[in-house]
């Protein structure tokens, strides 16, 4: 009874993974615009820039923000890089001074 229980949990999974298939694109995102980040909210923020997310079958913008750094931090800007045919996303991190 156990086994049947499972067996149907693990069919009912795979299933629904099967459907969850991630795409990456093929194509270069467009070049990134220029962003008017506005009044910067004190002199604790930096401007994050926004980049085009991969949302497919296309590309679609996520605009740039103001963030708060963190004591001791840096911002490094997130970007694509080119793997074989594909273009992966490697994102925006805060690392140590």
């Amino acid at each position: 009874m156990k086994k049947t229980a499972w067996l149907a949990l693990l069919g009912i999974v795979s299933a629904t993974l099967a459907g969850c298939v991630v795409a990456r694109p093929t194509v270069a995102p467009p070049p990134v615009g220029i962003e008017g980040p506005g009044r910067q909210p004190g002199p604790d923020f930096v401007w994050i820039p926004g980049y085009w997310k991969w949302a497919r079958p296309d590309y679609v913008w996520v605009s740039g923000r103001w963030a708060r750094v963190p004591p001791g931090k840096v911002w490094v800007e997130g970007r694509w890089e080119r793997k074989g045919k594909h273009w992966v996303w490697v994102a925006g991190r805060w690392r140590k001074r």
